[in-house]
């Protein structure tokens, strides 16, 4: 019997030393039309310096007329592009905004051929926070890649190291503050307690509960369940129609009381009348609502930390999630009662919560939560982007100070002022079409420990570093907040011993989870502590750089 076999075309080979361009994009065209001004002008300059070494760039993909941009906007549209690259072709991954990985994913873990992912150097067009998303995605998947960022492309080190790309198909970079946990001495009481927290874990249980997953394409921040499962952390999947509901089911006077509690706290909320540009008293309610239906739900299955997805699926629904995040990760929040009101829920204590539903934050969190109550450390922490960093302008330090932000789900006792020094403002229309306040705030001066949960070779990775988070003059936050998101909170961060290059690249993700210590001193135990928790539930551990007063191997 003869079959009718399916048809598979061959795309056509490149030309000596030419190279091919692909830009992903967002999936929210308002998103993609509104950035792809600065991604074509990033693109300009890539061309330059391509050319400049001998070389010639070529875009692989068009752009779209009707919808006013040439960004890569779906994963079928990704497989249709890959369908005219060939997988020998060396190929650069170009991105000035944030991106969805899994739009490209399928396509450059299949490559032969050389790929780098490339990044400019900006707050406003956050195209290293896109890139740094995509690298994390990649090394999950176990996909070659090299990479590279730089504030200007027509720098001699950018172009010294982009011939290199160009003629080897690969480049490397320094990673010399890494340090293997089993190289230093971790102090016996902080092994102790590692393991005893370890051991906890993978006896009793906790549960994680994911209100849907896969975030933004964020493929890196799904934890497989082989890998989950055996440090003692099961998920609760759960849809985020379920929050809906259950938003739609709180009384309007619990809502109230949230607002109230809120506003006798000293949080300011700065409302106007207009819902596609204002925030509004409806959006508070409706996120006051969505504080308590969320505790509510965790309640009822368990939950030891959840994680709200938003971004897809309830932005079209609900305002945004993140003042609800920002109050589930702070110990001082308003009080919830059961259904039946007979009970307070996770009385005295936050509910962890990861935003974007990354599960990486999510066991992280768990972990730095239970490590700073059982050390008389401050227990709140959070995610941020790592969104961008500058030298001070303001002269107030010589040290590089990184812009760790994030949408709002930053706690309050992080803060300057703590409640009062918090405010909310309405989320940018280009994102949130709902609005919804956010948590905004300025963080306090102190020392804290960075750390990042990912996965390589099919094997669950930690790695930790310490940090002291700077106070800088008002005119110099505002610089920074109106080169990023003025609406959201921000931490003034100085990583002890990694340098900007170093983190860009060794870290394998967007996100980096930080909390406060009270001094240096407890922050180093609690990096140690943390660290031998980790190795205990089965991790990889690394420490980056160094302490505050010096390198590790001087620790006591």
């Amino acid at each position: 019997m003869k079959y009718d076999l399916p048809t598979v075309a061959r795309p056509a080979s490149v030309r000596k030393k030419e190279v091919l361009l692909i830009a992903n994009g967002d999936l929210r065209l308002s998103a993609n039309q509104n950035c792809w001004a600065a991604q074509a002008e990033m693109e300009a300059e890539l061309m330059s310096a391509v050319t400049a070494c001998g070389h010639t760039l070529r875009r692989a993909h068009g752009f779209k007329r009707d919808q006013g941009h040439g960004f890569i906007g779906s994963q079928r549209e990704g497989m249709d592009v890959f369908h005219g690259i060939p997988a020998d072709a060396p190929l650069i991954v170009a991105e000035a905004v944030w991106q969805y990985s899994h739009h490209v994913l399928h396509g450059l873990i299949h490559r032969t051929g050389p790929t780098l992912t490339v990044a400019n150097w900006s707050g406003t067009w956050p195209g290293l926070v896109g890139m740094l998303n995509l690298n994390g995605s990649l090394t999950k998947a176990g996909a070659a890649y090299s990479t590279l960022w730089a504030e200007d492309f027509s720098a001699a080190s950018f172009r010294n190291k982009l011939k290199k790309w160009l003629d080897s198909g690969k480049i490397r970079h320094s990673t010399s503050q890494v340090c293997k946990l089993s190289r230093l001495k971790v102090g016996q009481t902080e092994r102790k307690l590692g393991d005893a927290l370890a051991r906890q874990l993978k006896t009793e249980h906790a549960i994680m509960g994911v209100f849907d997953e896969g975030c933004m394409g964020m493929f890196n921040a799904i934890i497989p369940d082989h890998l989950l499962q055996p440090t003692g952390v099961f998920k609760e999947r759960m849809s985020q129609s379920a929050l809906y509901y259950e938003t739609t089911q709180v009384a309007d006077s619990e809502a109230g009381q949230v607002r109230t509690w809120y506003e006798s706290k000293g949080l300011k909320f700065f409302t106007g009348p207009k819902h596609d540009e204002h925030l509004t008293d409806k959006q508070i309610h409706l996120q006051c609502k969505m504080y308590i239906a969320a505790v509510r739900l965790a309640d009822d299955f368990g939950c030891d930390t959840i994680g709200i997805q938003y971004q897809q699926g309830l932005k079209d629904l609900l305002p945004a999630s993140d003042l609800v995040e920002g109050t589930l990760n702070n110990t001082s929040r308003p009080p919830v009662r059961s259904r039946d009101g007979k009970r307070v829920l996770y009385r005295g204590q936050p509910l962890p919560h990861f935003n974007e539903v990354d599960e990486c934050a999510g066991l992280d969190g768990l972990m730095t939560y239970r490590i700073h109550k059982a050390m008389g450390q401050p227990v709140e922490n959070t995610l941020h982007d790592i969104r961008w960093g500058d030298w001070d302008a303001s002269g107030t330090t010589d040290e590089y100070v990184w812009v760790f932000l994030i949408s709002g789900s930053a706690p309050p006792a992080h803060f300057a002022g703590g409640w009062k020094g918090a405010s909310s403002v309405r989320q940018p229309v280009m994102y949130f079409p709902n609005g919804g306040g956010t948590l905004k705030g300025i963080s306090k001066p102190g020392e804290i420990v960075w750390s990042r949960i990912y996965i390589e070779g099919n094997r669950l990775k930690m790695d930790l570093g310490r940090a002291g988070v700077v106070k800088l003059p008002a005119k110099e936050t505002e610089r920074r907040w109106q080169a990023t998101t003025p609406q959201w909170p921000i931490m003034h961060a100085v990583t002890y011993g990694v340098s900007r290059d170093q983190m860009m690249a060794r870290h394998k993700s967007n996100h980096i989870q930080v909390a406060y210590a009270k001094d240096a001193n407890a922050a180093d135990r609690v990096t140690l502590a943390k660290a031998a928790m980790a190795e205990a539930m089965g991790m990889e551990v690394a420490i980056c750089g160094t302490r505050k007063n010096g390198p590790w191997t001087d620790a006591k």
